[in-house]
Formats: structure tokens, C-alpha cells, sequence
């Protein structure tokens, strides 16, 4: 039986998604190059232990052999990849400075590391392209003597180690260092004697006055006016015979650039997680590289153009995800597939009296220990998962954080099979609740190519992002959350996460379609509700965490404040998930189609989006 809905229809509309994808990315390339006058490349350098960084190059067309630009190496941090400050890597081409963003090490496309402290002893594969990029011949349109390195997080952690490396070497060799500055956001932590006393580097540090992590800093704040990590980092700068300082002004340049002892701290007042998609935040750490490096004539640092590219790759993700109904809907004309659609049964009556009760009991209910296990489940992980946790290379789940989303996603799975069957039982079985009307009912032959058609939706989905990635070296992305090309080493780890996240998607599209499908509710609610019912309790644990920051100065989460964080990127996945759910049940009657396509798709999605500790 053909599906529901018009495949003239169906076509018109992938057709209108696919020209909005191609025209986004497209128009997200020239924001990437300013108009054609930076040049942005790929590539992969070799390093020590047989270990690789994978880096975007970005080359303005000004730098030339005969005309050399400084170069700054963008290291993102914890859970990053190098598209996640291509921000900064966008803004200082624009001004005439190379840049080379890299993934971190187990991050991205670099392998990962032999060190389980790669931040800090090897800067993430820092350490490694400032070496390359300082002895190469290649980069001959790199000025040697003016290298610089910058990074958010544990990337800002990379950068000062570096300058502490590299000072180190120059040290003891007697000449300059190679790093001729870094610029520090978002971490303070070793701002300490034992890190500072060997930089030989002029250094700039962001710090969130509302950052989340900042009860572990000395006085157990943001603020850095008199915070000692602060303190330590200008007076490292200044003349044994000037005195010491017991306050800085934030946004105050100290020191000489080219005496290399130049320090300036920034206090801007956002959190953590948004600190590197801050204007202000942004402006500050151009505002740094236009005075260490001397720059003339550039625009001024309010003057910012990466945000537009970040609207782009948001316009891209959208379609591109909308795109997989129509899409899907064109595959089930093909006769092997179109048998597995069936008419889309009744909905069930709307709850009423003690059945309304009920509904928003389990409502509630289900919120509440999504809210309640996540955090459990996530310290759980750690020691379940042993290896990846401790950062050692395994095969067995390498994905650190996202065992503990995994977790969460199959218990929670399983609370809500237990609920909708518990609800069946015991309330609605009694009342007439008719099984067929949920669309679980199929055979073994018609699951097979429900799961064919779910792998086909999917290829076409990564095919079209690799196919935009090649030509404009984009992908689909705002912030933090997006869809990187596909690789083959993440078909391995999809095959161990995929079964466990099945649970989860497969009992979120039987409560999408069968528990909250109600007859004569507009379509539009029924998604909205559904979508509320997924995200609710994650975004509770959002709200107390940061209400409770707000009222105390305090995460409520300490420990598993980054779990915390993570939930950014989640918690809109979650919203939006059962309205696919939903569209994909009225293609085919049933709830398979759904789970299965966008499993793979958000699976993939957090995959290669995370940290990633696989043997070499």
C-alpha cells in the first residue's frame, strides 16, 4: 500500500530543502573566506607516536612569501572540534593572520593520544603544528617569528602549557620562543607559579565572570579583579624591582609586547559553554592579536562577521534534517520498499476524567526521573566504563561522555516501555485502549526493510553533507551543535552505541504516536507535547543548575557541571525528535521508521562531535 501524502508533493519539497542546503552552505563558504580572500584547506599532520592532527587551514591571499603573516593556532577544548572556533579562526584571516585550527587530540578527525594528559603535555597536538609550523619550509608565508596559539577551555589550558613548553626550550637554548604569544580563555586552573615562572611569551586571558566551573579556582569565583590565578599571571610580566599588584583592572594592557611580557586579564560577563560565541568576548581576543602582532589597518574588533556563518550552517542543519521526510517519502515508491507502509491507525481517544489523571501522572512522572537518573547515571558510567573515563585508548565504548548520555538513554528507555505498558495494563486495557491503534505490530520481513530504508534515508543525509563539505569545506553547524562528514572509523563505535539508543528512540516514538495521539487534536500540539515530554526532565536539570548558580554563585552540579553542559547540544535533539517520529509514523503506519533513521542520524551526530580515546 503507498504511503500517505503526494510524492509530486514530497518532491517539490526535497527539492526546495536540497536548493536551501546547497544555497546556505554555499553563502556560509564566503563568510568562511571573506568573499574569496582567505583560502581554507584541510589537512593532516604527522606527529609523535604515530599519532595525527587533523586542521583547517586558513590562508588570507595577503600572505605571501614576500609579505609574511603572523600565524595562530585555534585548539578548542573538551568535547570540541576545530569547527567550533572557526570563529576566531574566520576573524583573524579576515585581518590578514594564518590560521590553523586543529581537532584535539581524540577529538574529531586527530588520532588519539599515548598521553592520557594530551592537554597538557602535548597541547592537544598543538605542540606538534607549532613545531611543524615553526620549521617548515611550506609555510613559507608564515612569519616565524610572530606564532601564537589560542584555545577555549582545555584548549586555553593547551595554550599555556605551550608557552611554558616552548619558554622552557628557550630557556635553555638562549633565544626567543617560538610561541610568541597565547591568549587563554575560559581557564585559569594552572595559572600557577610552577606553569608561569617559564613563559617567555606575551599572554591574554578570557575568563566568564559567570563561569560555571569557577568554584574550583582559589577563592571560588569568576571574578578576577583579585583572583590569584590573575594576580600571578600580570606580576609574572613585571620587573623583579616593580612592585606586585593586589588588583588588576580587567581590560588593562600590562607590559611590553616586545619586551614578550605583555599581560592583560578579561572578565566578561557570560557563561562557560557560550564564552567563545560571545561578540564581546570575541572582540577582546582580536582586540589581543591586533597588539601583540602590531596589525594596521584591519577592522576594529566589534567589527565581526562569524556569526553569519554560524546562521548559515543553522539554515543547513535545519533543512537538511527536514529534508530526510520528504526524502524517505520518495524511497517508499520504490516497490520493495512501499510494502511496509500501512494506513496510520486511529488515534486514541482523548483522556478524560480519572484517564486524564493518569496521562499527566505518567506526564509528570517520566519527566521527574529523567531529571533525577541523569546525573546518577553519569557518575555510574564513569565506573562502568573504566578505560575511557581514565582517558586510556579502548575499543570497548571509547566515548566518554557519551556513555553516560548512553546510559541515560537506555534506562529511561526502559522506564518508558514500563510506563506505557504499566499504564496498558493496569488502566487503559480496562477502558478499552485498543493495541492496534499504536502501529507496533509488524513482521520480520517488513522490519528488515523498514531498517534497509532507515540505513538509505541516512547515506542520503551524510551524502549530501559530504558532497557540500568537498566543495565548500562546510558543514552543517551553529555553535557547538552540528553535523560533521562521516568517517569510516565511526562505523565501528555506531554499531556498539546504536543498539542501547535504539531502546531509548524506539519507547519515545511508541509514547509519541501511541500514548500522546490523541483523536481530533491538532497535529501541531500533539508534536509540541510530545516534544515537551522528551526534553522536560533534561531541561529541569538545566534550570535547577543554573537557578540554583544565580541565587548562590554555585552550580548545583559541581563535579558534573560538564555533564551538565552537554546538555546544550542534547536537549534540542531531544525536543525535536518525536516530531519525526511523528512525520515518519504517517508515512508508514508505524514506529520503527522513525527510531531508526533518526537514531543513526543524532547518533552519528554525537559521535563525532565527542572525545574519542580508540588504540592508534
Amino acid at each position: 500500500m503507498k504511503p500517505a501524502g503526494s510524492a509530486v508533493r514530497a518532491g517539490r519539497w526535497l527539492t526546495l530543502l536540497i536548493t536551501v542546503v546547497l544555497a546556505a552552505s554555499w553563502t556560509g563558504s564566503l563568510v568562511q573566506t571573506s568573499g574569496g580572500r582567505v583560502e581554507v584547506t584541510g589537512f593532516t599532520l604527522p606527529a609523535q607516536n604515530g599519532q595525527w592532527v587533523a586542521a583547517d587551514l586558513y590562508r588570507p591571499r595577503s600572505a605571501t612569501k614576500d609579505a609574511p603573516a603572523p600565524l595562530v593556532v585555534v585548539v578548542p577544548g573538551f568535547q570540541r572540534t576545530k569547527e567550533t572556533l572557526g570563529n576566531i579562526a574566520i576573524e583573524l584571516a579576515r585581518r590578514g593572520v594564518v590560521a590553523i585550527a586543529i581537532d584535539p587530540y581524540a577529538q574529531g578527525s586527530s588520532s588519539a593520544s599515548l598521553s592520557t594528559q594530551a592537554a597538557t603535555t602535548e597541547g592537544y597536538g598543538m605542540f606538534a603544528m607549532v613545531e611543524y609550523a615553526a620549521s617548515t619550509p611550506a609555510l613559507n608565508y608564515v612569519d616565524k617569528t610572530r606564532i601564537a596559539a589560542t584555545g577555549h577551555s582545555a584548549g586555553g589550558n593547551a595554550a599555556i602549557r605551550g608557552a611554558s613548553f616552548f619558554g622552557k626550550q628557550a630557556k635553555a637554548g638562549g633565544r626567543p620562543s617560538v610561541l610568541h604569544s597565547v591568549f587563554v580563555s575560559g581557564y585559569v586552573l594552572t595559572l600557577t607559579d610552577n606553569v608561569l615562572r617559564d613563559v617567555r611569551s606575551n599572554v591574554g586571558i578570557s575568563y566568564a565572570l559567570y563561569d560555571e566551573g569557577a568554584y574550583r579556582n582559589e577563592l571560588g569565583h569568576g571574578d578576577m579583579r583579585r583572583a590569584p590565578e590573575a594576580l600571578r599571571l600580570v606580576n609574572s610580566g613585571r620587573a623583579k624591582d616593580e612592585p606586585r599588584l593586589g588588583e588588576i583592572e580587567p581590560g588593562l594592557f600590562y607590559g611590553d609586547v616586545a619586551a614578550r611580557n605583555l599581560r592583560v586579564v578579561f572578565n566578561e560577563r557570560v557563561i562557560h559553554p557560550l564564552q567563545p560565541y560571545d561578540r564581546e568576548s570575541t572582540a577582546n581576543q582580536i582586540d589581543f592579536f591586533i597588539r601583540v602582532f602590531g596589525l594596521k589597518d584591519v577592522p576594529p574588533p566589534a567589527d565581526q562577521i562569524w556569526f553569519w556563518k554560524d546562521l548559515c550552517g543553522l539554515v543547513a542543519l535545519v533543512a537538511a534534517l527536514l529534508a530526510l521526510v520528504p526524502f524517505a517519502r520518495l524511497l517508499l515508491e520504490i516497490p520493495w520498499f512501499a510494502r511496509i507502509a500501512r494506513p496510520v491507525p486511529s488515534a486514541s481517544p482523548s483522556p478524560v476524567g480519572a484517564g486524564r489523571w493518569v496521562h499527566w501522572s505518567v506526564f509528570v512522572t517520566g519527566a521527574a526521573i529523567a531529571c533525577a537518573t541523569y546525573i546518577p547515571l553519569c557518575e555510574l558510567s564513569q565506573q562502568v566504563f573504566k578505560a575511557a573515563s581514565n582517558r586510556e585508548p579502548t575499543w570497548f565504548f571509547p566515548q566518554r561522555m557519551n556513555n553516560a548520555v548512553m546510559m541515560w538513554a537506555f534506562i529511561n528507555g526502559l522506564v518508558g516501555f514500563a510506563l506505557f505498558f504499566g499504564v496498558y495494563r493496569f488502566f487503559g486495557r480496562r477502558r478499552g485502549a485498543d493495541p492496534v491503534n499504536w502501529g507496533a505490530a509488524i513482521g520480520a520481513g517488513d522490519l528488515a526493510r523498514t531498517a534497509l530504508l532507515a540505513l538509505a534515508v541516512y547515506l542520503g543525509f551524510f551524502g549530501l553533507l559530504g558532497a557540500v563539505h568537498a566543495v565548500w569545506h562546510v558543514d552543517y553547524r551553529f555553535t557547538f551543535l552540528g553535523a560533521r562528514p562521516l568517517e569510516a572509523v565511526v562505523f565501528p563505535q555506531l554499531a556498539m552505541y546504536l543498539p542501547c539508543f535504539l531502546v531509548f528512540f524506539v519507547s519515545n516514538s511508541l509514547r509519541a504516536n501511541a500514548a500522546l495521539r490523541f483523536a481530533g487534536q491538532p497535529e501541531w500540539r500533539g508534536r509540541l507535547w510530545a516534544g515537551l515530554a522528551n526534553s522536560l526532565g533534561l531541561l529541569l536539570i538545566i534550570v535547577i543548575q543554573y537557578t540554583t548558580f544565580a541565587r548562590t554563585g554555585i552550580v548545583f552540579w559541581t563535579d558534573g557541571w560538564l555533564y551538565v553542559n552537554l546538555l546544550f547540544g542534547v536537549v534540542p535533539m531531544m525536543f525535536f525528535l518525536p516530531f519525526f517520529h511523528r512525520a515518519f509514523f504517517g508515512l508508514t503506519g508505524r514506529i520503527y521508521l522513525g527510531p531508526l533513521v533518526m537514531a543513526l542520524v543524532f547518533i552519528t551526530m554525537l559521535l563525532t562531535n565527542s572525545v574519542t580515546y580508540i588504540p592508534l
